[in-house]
């Protein structure tokens, strides 16, 4: 199947399956790439944690913070689902600024998030990636402001009402009566912006080495596998990613390494138009397509 004719195919199976889907995957080592609706930006739900990562991490670097530095943290006390590690806390703990690296990172600790947003805010944030040649990804805002949806606020038995809303309250130019999803006040990011901030973390940029390699570490060890992994992961390969997932939205973004040396790097960023909460089809859907278009590229 020719190229064209393969994106044509990939787009039907997306829309039948529900999905508006913005994909792009870029051979790390020559450049190629393939993508399908690559620079249209979508909310990034928890994708802001890997910026959030190499800006604490940077800032480590330059000895503005100390990793070892213990902070005490409020629990929580998060009861609806969805959200771990110290989102669901009871009590209050004191944990080092490196550990809540992993927390935010691995496990998408949106409490351990929103510590480290309060050492390095969403503007601090912002401007590191600059600073580091980083374009395309805008943060505006913290992971608590991003999880105040309706979502919250309904029984879990409702949550399909907030699905709902998700999917009809949006506008042809992409804002939205939910704050979270609306583009022009979200934290946001397009499927090549985030393809380019893998790259300099895997390839020579402007990024400390040291930085990146403590980044890549960090999504090298990402405990939730649910949704590109089963495609991506094998004994001959290493999939390092970060899931982002916020009412309708289910994104993720990943590096594939390969035994033989090739490398892939991967951004699926989807909007479903299904009002339901457990979707895993769409979820395996998402690295079905990936992984056609990453072995349309590899065999090209």
């Amino acid at each position: 199947m020719n190229t064209e004719a393969l994106l044509s195919d990939l787009r039907r199976q997306l829309h039948d399956g529900g999905l508006y889907g913005c994909l792009l995957v870029r051979d790390l080592h020559t450049g190629d790439e393939l993508g399908i609706e690559p620079d249209t930006p979508l909310p990034s739900a928890s994708l802001v944690k890997v910026p959030l990562a190499l800006a604490t991490a940077e800032r480590i670097r330059r000895g503005e913070l100390d990793g070892a530095t213990t902070l005490d943290v409020p629990p929580g006390r998060i009861t609806t689902p969805g959200p771990t590690g110290l989102s669901r806390f009871r009590h209050p703990a004191r944990i080092a600024i490196d550990d809540l690296l992993y927390l935010s990172t691995c496990l998408s600790d949106g409490t351990a998030a929103d510590t480290l947003f309060d050492l390095t805010p969403p503007a601090q944030v912002a401007d590191i990636l600059h600073e580091l040649g980083i374009r395309g990804i805008t943060v505006r805002h913290t992971i608590h402001e991003l999880s105040d949806t309706p979502a919250e606020r309904l029984d879990a038995t409702e949550a399909h009402l907030a699905h709902a809303l998700a999917i009809d309250a949006g506008t042809s130019g992409r804002g939205h009566r939910v704050p979270q999803l609306d583009t022009t006040r979200a934290n946001t990011g397009s499927a090549r912006a985030w393809v380019e901030l893998l790259q300099a973390l895997w390839a020579p940029s402007k990024i400390h080495p040291a930085v990146a390699e403590r980044v890549r570490d960090l999504l090298a060890h990402n405990v939730l596998r649910q949704r590109l992994a089963p495609d991506f992961s094998s004994d001959a390969t290493t999939w390092s990613s970060k899931t982002g997932t916020l009412l309708n939205l289910r994104h993720e973004i990943g590096v594939v390494e390969h035994s033989d040396g090739q490398a892939y790097v991967i951004a699926v960023l989807t909007e479903s138009a299904v009002p339901a909460d457990s979707q895993p089809g769409a979820e395996a859907l998402m690295a079905q397509v990936a992984r056609t278009l990453r072995d349309h590229l590899r065999n090209y």
